[in-house]
C-alpha cells in the first residue's frame, strides 16, 4: 500500500482519520499504531511479525542500557547496533555479497554456494536507522528512553514515514509522540492536508509522467537511442526522481502535521544548488543529517588532518550510496559524489565563487545528471553504456518526444524544479508549505486546494502506472 494508491486514498485515510478524530487523547497513539501495523502488514505480511519481535527485543536492551554505567553500557550499546545493523544487513545485502561471491568463485573455478533468495522487505532501511538512533541518542543522554513499548512501536512503525522517510531522528519526536496537544489543532490540519496534497500532485501529475518518459530511455537499446533521446531521459529521470521523493516527503510531513507531529523539511530545492556540497544540504537532508550526526562525526568530522577529513567525507557518501540500494552501481554513485564534494574543499568552490550564480548552479545540475545515471541504471555496465550514448550525436529515432502532454510536464517541472532561483518565487513557495498563505488567503487558496485535490484523485483513479521508486530503500 502507498499513499499515491486508491487503496489508501479511498479506505484506508478516510477510516485511519474517522478513528483517530474521535479517539480521545489517550487512545490516539493506540489508533496510530494500529493503523500502521494494518498499513505495513498490508505490504510486508511475511516480514512484519518479525519486525516487531526485533523492535520489542531492542527496546529493553535499551532500557536497560539506560539503567546501566561504564563498560555494561557500552557493550549493550554495541548489542543494539548489531541486532539492527544485521537485520539491515541480512535483508539488504546479503543476496549482493553471496551474489558477488559466487561471481569469484565461478571465475576461480569453483562451485557456487547455494542460496536461497532473500526478500527485500519494503522500508527496512528506514526501519533500521530510527531504531539506531533510538539506541544512539538514548547512550549519548540525549533522550530519556520511552517508558512504553507500544510508545516505541509507534515511534517506529508510524506509517506516514515508514516506508518514504523523512528519517525522524528520535530526540526530534520524542515529546511528541507521549503530547502533541498544542500542535494537534484545526489550523495545523489544514496546513497538514495542503502539504498532503501538494505532494500527491507532485508524485501523481510530475513524477509518473517524467517516469514514463524515463523509462523509454533506459529501457530501450542503449547503443541506438543517441544523445537527443539519451539526455531527455536523463533529465526527465532527474525530474521524476525529485518530485517522487519530495512528494512522499511531502505527504508523510502532512499526514503527520494533520496527528500533530512535526517532522523535518526534507527537500529544499536541490536543484538551485551552486555546488555538489549545497545539493547535499538540500537534497533528503534527513538522510544527510543522520549520515552527519551517527557517522560523520563519530568517524572524527572535521577533526584531524585534511586526508583524514576528505576521506571520512568519501567513506559516508560511499555508505550513502550502498543504503539506496545493494548494487555497485548505488556504490559507484556514492563514490561519484563524494569525489566531488572532496573537489568541492580542494578547489571546486573557490572556482564556482569567481564565476557567479547561475554558471555554477548548470555545472552542479549536470553533474547530478550523471551521477542519476548511474542511480537509475540497471547495473553499472548498463550506466557506462547509457553515458556513452549521451555523446553519440547522430540521427535516432524519437522515443516519446511526439506527445504534447509529456513536454508540458517537462517544461512545467523544469520551471518549478529552478524558479525558486527568484527569491519572489522562492517566498511564495515558503509561503504555501508553512502555511501562511492559506491563512492570509483562506477561500481562495482552499478553492485551489480542493482542484487541485480533485484533478489529482481523477489521475490516480484513472492510471495504470503508477511506479514505487522507495522499494529499493
Amino acid at each position: 500500500m502507498v499513499f499515491s494508491s486508491t487503496l489508501f486514498l479511498f479506505l484506508f485515510l478516510p477510516i485511519f482519520f474517522i478513528f483517530y478524530f474521535i479517539a480521545p487523547t489517550r487512545l490516539k497513539n493506540k489508533v496510530i499504531l494500529l493503523f500502521s501495523f494494518l498499513f505495513y502488514q498490508w505490504g510486508a505480511p511475511t516480514f512484519v511479525y518479525l519486525l516487531l519481535l526485533i523492535t520489542f527485543i531492542d527496546f529493553f536492551i535499551v532500557q536497560k542500557m539506560d539503567q546501566s554505567i561504564g563498560k555494561q553500557r557500552k557493550q549493550l550499546l554495541i548489542l543494539s547496533l548489531l541486532l539492527n545493523i544485521g537485520l539491515l544487513s541480512y535483508f539488504k545485502y546479503a543476496n549482493f555479497f553471496i551474489e558477488n561471491t559466487n561471481a569469484i568463485l565461478t571465475a576461480a573455478g569453483f562451485k557456487n554456494i547455494a542460496w536461497t533468495h532473500v526478500v527485500l522487505p519494503i522500508g527496512i532501511s528506514f526501519f533500521a536507522f530510527e531504531t539506531l538512533t533510538y539506541a544512539i541518542d538514548v547512550y549519548r543522554r540525549v533522550h530519556k528512553p520511552l517508558k512504553s513499548v507500544l510508545d516505541y512501536y509507534t515511534y517506529i512503525l508510524l506509517f506516514p514515514k515508514l516506508i518514504a522517510g523523512p528519517i525522524v531522528r528520535f530526540h526530534e519526536i520524542a515529546d511528541q509522540i507521549s503530547d502533541r496537544s498544542t500542535q494537534d489543532t484545526f489550523e495545523n490540519r489544514m496546513i497538514g492536508f495542503q502539504r498532503f496534497v501538494i505532494g500527491l500532485a507532485k508524485k501523481i501529475l510530475i513524477a509518473n509522467v517524467m517516469a514514463t518518459v524515463a523509462d523509454a530511455s533506459f529501457n530501450a537499446s542503449t547503443t541506438s537511442i543517441g544523445a537527443y533521446n539519451a539526455w531527455l531521459g536523463i533529465i526527465a529521470y532527474s525530474f521524476q526522481i525529485y518530485f517522487d521523493f519530495s512528494g512522499y516527503s511531502d505527504m508523510a510531513i502532512g499526514l503527520g502535521k494533520m496527528m500533530g507531529f512535526q517532522f523535518i523539511d526534507n527537500f529544499n530545492n536541490p536543484y538551485n544548488s551552486t555546488s555538489i556540497t549545497e545539493f547535499w544540504r538540500r537534497w533528503h537532508m534527513s538522510l544527510g543529517r543522520w549520515m552527519r550526526d551517527y557517522l560523520y562525526i563519530p568517524l572524527g568530522g572535521n577533526k584531524g588532518s585534511k586526508l583524514r577529513v576528505l576521506f571520512n567525507l568519501w567513506l559516508v557518501f560511499l555508505v550513502s550510496g550502498l543504503w539506496h540500494g545493494a548494487a555497485w552501481n548505488f556504490v559507484a554513485w556514492g563514490a561519484f559524489h563524494g569525489f566531488f564534494l572532496i573537489a568541492d574543499k580542494i578547489f571546486l568552490l573557490k572556482f564556482y565563487a569567481r564565476i557567479g550564480k547561475f554558471p555554477s548552479v548548470i555545472i552542479t545540475y549536470l553533474i547530478t545528471l550523471f551521477g542519476w545515471v548511474l542511480f537509475r541504471a540497471d547495473s553499472l555496465t548498463h550506466a557506462m553504456i547509457y553515458v556513452k550514448e549521451l555523446f553519440q550525436f547522430r540521427h535516432s529515432y524519437s522515443l516519446h518526444n511526439t506527445n504534447p502532454y509529456y513536454v508540458f510536464i517537462l517544461i512545467f517541472a523544469f520551471l518549478f524544479s529552478f524558479g525558486s532561483l527568484s527569491s519572489k518565487i522562492e517566498n511564495l513557495q515558503n509561503r504555501i508549505y508553512n502555511g501562511s498563505l492559506l491563512k492570509s488567503h483562506i477561500y481562495a487558496s482552499s478553492i485551489v486546494l480542493f482542484l487541485l485535490f480533485s484533478l489529482t484523485l481523477v489521475f490516480v483513479i484513472s492510471a495504470n502506472f503508477n511506479p514505487f521508486i522507495y522499494f529499493r530503500f
